[in-house]
């Protein structure tokens, strides 16, 4: 199938849906110039940190609690790399079609790997940010002490780890890192989501290797209801989407709302 045709199914079947859930990796990012993580040339790939050890070992709640400098490290790193980045016409997209009642959908949820808080400001309300966000700081010893930060310019990369001014214990970004719990509030929202079900799910710019980002798409999958996978990269659910637009995220949704309008 040619890529216009493709576009025009998946046009056809969103306009169509009046519940829709919008999964959100990496690559969704990636377009605003945020690195991606395990897709091609991404973070995670054949990496490891000054500290000589994978990223993934160096984000993990492990050695935060052994050595959060090392953690901090490439902290700093996800940080800067986002430092003046913003979101792209694909975010306020998927904004829109929350909020703009001209496209006729009646319940928009959007589940996202991604820490950058750029769902939210580019407007989406009904956002389920399962990994946490970056901007919000907090005491690691849980003493109380918060803060919401634009960028981390202000913590200095030869004294890590940042320390809380209450308790001086060391204070981290309300992220899940490898190894921790997912949040149980967060769990249940979307839970209390897929059992009210939705007419459509699509995956963008995710390899879904979390069994709970795939989920979702398996769920609608059975019940035969639509889905629909954007990425340019073969996925763990490439395979059950009814729909595959091999593209990025933002040039993908900006030919899916052209087709609304």
């Amino acid at each position: 199938m040619e890529l216009v045709d493709m576009l025009d199914r998946a046009a056809e079947t969103l306009k169509e849906a009046r519940s829709v859930l919008f999964i959100t990796g990496a690559g969704m990012s990636a377009d605003s110039g945020l690195p991606t993580y395990r897709g091609t040339g991404g973070l995670y790939q054949d990496r490891t940190t000054d500290a000589g050890v994978p990223v993934e070992v160096a984000l993990s709640g492990g050695m935060f609690q052994r050595n959060p400098a090392v953690t901090w490290s490439v902290l700093l790193e996800l940080a800067n790399a986002a430092r003046g980045k913003r979101p792209h016409r694909g975010h306020e997209i998927l904004a829109a079609f929350e909020n703009d009642p001209v496209y006729g959908f009646d319940r928009i949820w959007i589940l996202t790997q991604n820490v950058d808080g750029f769902h939210q400001r580019a407007g989406s309300r009904q956002v389920i940010d399962i990994h946490g966000d970056l901007s919000q700081l907090q005491c690691a010893r849980e003493c109380g002490w918060e803060e919401h930060v634009t960028d981390y310019h202000h913590i200095d990369p030869d004294r890590l780890p940042p320390r809380c001014p209450v308790c001086n214990s060391p204070i981290r970004p309300n992220v899940v890192l490898f190894g921790e719990l997912l949040p149980e509030a967060k769990l249940r929202r979307l839970q209390t989501e897929l059992r009210a079900g939705f007419d459509l799910v699509v995956s963008i710019g995710t390899t879904s290797v979390f069994p709970y980002i795939a989920q979702p798409m398996i769920i609608n999958a059975r019940l035969g209801k639509p889905t629909l996978e954007i990425n340019p990269d073969f996925t763990e659910v490439s395979s059950i989407a009814d729909l595959r637009l091999p593209l990025g995220a933002a040039r993908a949704l900006v030919e899916l709302e052209r087709r609304l309008a």
